[in-house]
C-alpha cells in the first residue's frame, strides 16, 4: 500500500496544479456573466506575473455611461472580482480602438508558447510573463508578451499579430547584442545592410540579429498552426 502511494501522488498532482485560466476564458466569463455584448467592446486585456498564466485579468471595455467611457472589469478564478471606473483616464478615444474578436486566433496560451520559444533561442531566462492584447496602428489584434526576470526586471517584449501568429517585432532580446529592438521591415533591413558609414563589425553584429529575428519570426508562422484557437469557436462551444 505504501508503495503505491508515491505513484498516486504524481498522478495527483497535475489536478492539483491547476493552471491559471487564459485570457479567452477570462472573456468568456465576461461573456456569460455579465453580457455576451461586453465581449465585442474590449479595447484591452491585460495580466501580470503569469507563470505562466497571470491570476487575474484587467479588462477594459468600452462603456459611454462611464466617466472615462472605459469600464474596468477584473476576473479572477473564472469570476467577476470586480467592476469599476479606471483609476485614471485612458489615453485618446476608444473609439475604433476596439478588438475585432473574429478575428482573434491565438489565447494567451498560445502567446505564451510563441514568446517562450523567442526567449529560448534568444538565450533570455525568465520567470514571470506579462500579456497585453489589444489592437495596433492599422487595428489588428496584437498580444505584446513581455518577459520578466525573478525581480520582475524586463527582459523583451515580443509583438504577435493575434489573428495570424506573427511576430512584427522583438524588443531587449538577444542578449549580448546591440541592437534594442528589430521590426519586421525588410527593406529597411536591406537598406541598413548595405550603408557604407556602417562599421563592419557593427553590421556583422546586427545582420546575426536580424537572422535570429526572421528565424524567430518563420519558427513562430509554423507553431501558429499547432496553438492556432479561434476566439468565436472557443466561446460557442459548450
Amino acid at each position: 500500500m505504501w508503495k503505491l502511494l508515491p505513484a498516486l501522488l504524481l498522478l495527483a498532482a497535475p489536478a492539483l496544479a491547476q493552471e491559471n485560466p487564459s485570457a479567452y476564458e477570462a472573456l468568456r466569463v465576461i461573456g456569460t456573466q455579465l453580457n455576451r455584448d461586453l465581449v465585442t467592446r474590449v479595447v484591452s486585456v491585460t495580466g501580470v506575473d503569469g507563470e505562466p498564466q497571470p491570476r487575474s485579468w484587467k479588462i477594459l471595455v468600452a462603456d459611454r455611461r462611464a466617466p472615462n467611457h472605459v469600464r474596468e472589469i477584473i476576473v479572477e478564478d473564472n469570476k467577476i472580482l470586480s467592476q469599476r471606473d479606471p483609476n485614471r483616464s485612458v489615453a485618446g478615444s476608444t473609439e475604433g480602438a476596439t478588438i475585432n474578436t473574429t478575428r482573434l486566433n491565438l489565447d494567451s496560451t498560445g502567446a505564451y508558447t510563441v514568446a517562450s520559444h523567442t526567449a529560448e533561442t534568444s538565450h533570455v531566462t525568465f520567470t514571470f510573463v506579462s500579456y497585453t492584447l489589444r489592437t495596433d496602428e492599422r487595428g489588428n489584434p496584437v498580444w505584446i508578451v513581455t518577459l520578466e526576470d525573478r525581480s520582475r526586471k524586463p527582459l523583451g517584449t515580443i509583438h504577435i499579430k493575434a489573428n495570424d501568429g506573427r511576430v512584427t517585432r522583438v524588443e531587449g532580446m538577444y542578449q549580448g547584442r546591440n541592437m534594442d529592438q528589430v521590426e519586421d521591415e525588410r527593406d529597411q533591413v536591406q537598406k541598413s545592410d548595405t550603408d557604407e558609414n556602417e562599421d563592419a563589425d557593427e553590421n556583422i553584429v546586427k545582420r546575426k540579429i536580424k537572422k535570429l529575428f526572421f528565424k524567430t519570426r518563420d519558427d513562430a508562422h509554423r507553431m501558429f498552426e499547432r496553438v492556432h484557437r479561434s476566439f468565436v469557436d472557443f466561446f460557442n462551444r459548450r
